[in-house]
């Protein structure tokens, strides 16, 4: 029986989603691409035809609304919807999908248009519905959370009786040319990156101001660059399912003019998500910044360097002290000649593809709802290797230390 796919959201994502796809259409079958915006998914389409021969569908479709999205379900006959739309659908789309009967994957979890926090809670909830429906959801299938998430299971599974410390660490040293753009929605990226940092230690939360707690991390192929503890959502669900964990954190990359930047704009208001009053018209700040900032799937063309993205974990194996860290390494110019979009794009719609491949092929089996570490890291491990996001595993020594500050 062949499968049909489809695909919600035509952004820098979105692009990546389908041309990975398309790569490997014997597994996705009958490809549809849908957004609120058809012309966007006819551009991806012509894209994707020109450089890979093979033709995919599109269609409009608003994802607030179920109604819609239950009839594109029905109209494409999808086994399975892959959602790269924006966080605040996730909820919408995956209740379409438990109507329908069709399995569910996304990259990022459920964002509340009106309140800046993000959280699994609405979708865990979701586990009895879908069971119910018999269908799997899939959430968090990008690179962090995603990739990351796989990391952390795949070195418990070969590396540690028992991990006591995780930091997740997110490099992008390329340069777009711009004073000042995000790489990917702008109204997320500035919430996310705003807010108030989190970390999970001997089993609570310790929340810290944004920005406060630094490190200079040496990553791989890019050098020693400042890394900014934040909150980040995989954190959530790997407190839960590995094994002796007392301490996890996450930390990104800024350069000083985006952090100035970010700066000013929350000193003005402009990072604002309630409604102000504006010449008789109400209009939501960080909302109309957004217009004013360079479009993401724009920067693919113009962003020059790479990207590092990784897990550092230390814990016990045979009763003995063990450090390790397993990376990924991804050059903006190679991932645009492949698919015309920039790595940060590119390792989060990569993932995307793996995770529904492993899905329709039946290796990653669940009926409910599921993070990506409740499952068989290897199968992925290896799509990842195969798919363009080769990886690296190194073990710390007594004797080879690396240059770290923590």
């Amino acid at each position: 029986m062949s499968k049909n796919t489809l695909i919600i959201g035509a952004g820098g994502v979105g692009n990546v989603v389908a041309f990975k796809c398309a790569m490997n259409s014997k597994t996705f079958g009958e490809i549809t691409l849908a957004s609120r915006t058809l012309s966007k998914c006819n551009a991806i389409a012509a894209n994707v035809k020109a450089k890979t021969g093979v033709q995919i569908r599109t269609a409009k479709v608003d994802a607030d609304s179920i109604s819609e999205l239950k009839e594109l379900i029905a109209a494409t006959s999808a086994n399975i919807v892959i959602n790269v739309a924006l966080p605040y659908q996730d909820l919408t789309i995956m209740d379409a999908c438990e109507e329908m009967q069709a399995d569910y994957l996304d990259t990022a979890n459920y964002e509340h248009p009106d309140t800046a926090k993000f959280e699994y809670k609405k979708q865990w909830a979701r586990d009895e519905e879908f069971r119910k429906a018999n269908i799997m959801g899939l959430l968090g299938s990008g690179f962090d959370p995603g990739v990351t998430n796989v990391f952390c299971a795949y070195a418990q599974k070969h590396y540690f009786d028992e991990i006591h410390t995780i930091d997740i660490l997110d490099c992008n040293a390329g340069d777009h040319g711009y004073p000042f753009a995000t790489n990917f929605n702008p109204e997320i990226n500035l919430r996310e990156v705003s807010a108030k940092g989190r970390y999970w230690e001997n089993g609570k939360w310790i929340e810290t101001e944004p920005m406060e707690i630094k490190q200079v991390w040496d990553y791989p192929e890019i050098g020693p660059k400042d890394s900014y503890l934040l909150y980040h959502e995989e954190m959530e669900s790997l407190v839960k399912h590995i094994k002796g964990l007392k301490r996890i954190r996450f930390f990104m990359t800024f350069g000083e003019s985006y952090l100035a930047h970010m700066k000013c704009l929350e000193n003005v208001g402009m990072l604002g998500i309630e409604p102000i009053e504006h010449k008789g018209q109400k209009i939501i700040p960080i909302e109309f910044l957004s217009t004013l900032l360079p479009d993401p799937a724009s920067l693919g063309p113009r962003t020059k360097g790479k990207t590092n993205i990784g897990i550092f974990a230390k814990g016990i194996k045979d009763g003995k002290e063990r450090t390790v860290y397993i990376y990924q390494v991804s050059d903006h110019e190679k991932c645009y000649k492949e698919v015309l979009s920039q790595a940060v794009s590119y390792t989060t719609g990569v993932p995307a593809m793996i995770g529904a491949k492993l899905m329709l092929e039946g290796t990653w089996q669940g009926k409910g709802v599921f993070n990506m570490e409740q499952f068989d890291p290897d199968p992925f491990m290896e799509e990842l290797n195969k798919q363009g996001l080769p990886w690296q595993v190194m073990e710390m020594r007594a004797d080879k230390s690396r240059r770290v500050d923590v």
